[in-house]
């Protein structure tokens, strides 16, 4: 059985922070331009995100593994599009 230790959302919310961060930077440059550094940094967010589905495997809760789940989803996502963007803005 898990552990009776409280779950931690915090590994997934370093992931959200991590692509809002990776947003700002492509605002910064324009969102339909799109940004390797933003798409990377958005991307990287999956790291603490698995840390989290790991955490919430290990204690048995279902919140921090589905937020982290979220998390990994949603840092891969928008990191690959900005850097989709970008290379097409390059392309053409």
């Amino acid at each position: 059985m898990g552990n009776p230790v409280p779950d931690s959302k915090t590994p997934a919310l370093a992931a959200f922070g991590m692509v809002v961060l990776g947003l700002v930077i492509a605002a910064i440059q324009g969102f339909g331009h799109g940004s390797i550094a933003g798409g990377v940094i958005a991307a990287l967010g999956a790291v603490p995100a698995c840390f989290g589905m790991w955490k919430g495997i290990q204690q048995e809760t279902q919140g921090t593994l589905a937020i982290s789940v979220g998390a990994v989803i949603l840092s891969l996502a928008v990191g690959g599009l900005l850097i989709v963007l970008r290379v097409i803005h390059w392309i053409s």
